[in-house]
């Protein structure tokens, strides 16, 4: 956290910044100039102006993210927590999807388990074990992080007030119960084009995904506004992140949920 406050001004400033990068097309520069690097409480106020100017546009929110799961993009940007966004409906696409080009900016893609949830985490101590409880299912999921700052040069307070770097995300077909697999176990492989270029385990997201949908529920509640019963919960990365390029097919299989795939059109000329 900065020693100084960052003023309301401050704030408003950076989310203009991020507002006009998206209204225009082409990345921006950092925000940190305005907020910081790491001060916490003005990142997610940026955050928050921007969720309101999609919400007064008439997106609707369909549930959260969470990012900066793995110990190594932690030590990476100096912070010790993970961080969140949140996902819009215009966010989502279906398993085999082609992804319009211009939908996410500076496209890159990790796999991830997706939990739906089947109950509000609203209430009550918020354990492993009430997560756990809440959630209806969980498929897999690839998201297509996105970076209105240049270059992806950011620091903490830059991905945060930038929507945790969210782009889109694709959910996969296949459903199980948390009855039927232990996510800490389920075993990740990445493809762009044919070739592998990830693996990980679900034990890469903070240890296990539900630690992370606990830390985020917890989260969510003390910033008045809880996970509900029907959101979507992308539970953080279970490998390397990796650029995609414009007419890629990426494909990701989660083991036990299945596959899940999508293309990202070509530019036009």
């Amino acid at each position: 956290m900065t020693d100084n406050p960052v003023t309301t001004d401050a704030v408003a400033k950076a989310a203009d910044r991020l507002l006009r990068a998206q209204a225009g097309g082409a990345p921006c520069p950092p925000v940190r100039d305005l907020i910081g690097r790491d001060d916490v409480r003005a990142a997610y106020a940026v955050q928050q102006l921007l969720t309101r100017a999609r919400l007064a546009a008439g997106e609707r929110v369909v549930g959260r993210k969470i990012g900066l799961t793995s110990p190594a993009v932690q030590a990476q940007l100096a912070v010790d927590q993970p961080d969140f966004g949140v996902l819009f409906d215009t966010m989502r696409y279906e398993d085999g999807a082609a992804v319009p080009p211009g939908a996410v900016f500076q496209p890159r893609a990790e796999a991830e388990i997706a939990f739906v949830l089947g109950a509000d985490l609203a209430e009550g101590e918020l354990s492993v074990e009430q997560v756990g409880a809440a959630v209806d299912h969980a498929v897999a999921a690839i998201e297509i992080c996105g970076s209105r700052i240049a270059g992806w040069d950011i620091s903490f307070g830059d991905t945060v007030a930038d929507n945790a770097s969210g782009g889109a995300f694709v959910l996969g077909r296949e459903r199980l119960a948390l009855a039927d697999f232990a996510p800490r176990d389920a075993v990740m492989t990445l493809e762009v084009d044919g070739e592998q270029v990830s693996t990980g385990t679900g034990a890469a997201c903070l240890g296990d995904p539900l630690l992370a949908v606990r830390w985020l529920a917890r989260q969510a509640r003390a910033l008045g506004d809880p996970l509900r019963a029907g959101q979507v919960v992308l539970s953080g990365a279970l490998g390397p992140m990796v650029p995609v390029a414009p007419g890629s097919t990426v494909r990701a299989t989660v083991a036990p949920l299945g596959a899940v795939s999508f293309t990202l059109g070509e530019e036009r000329r």
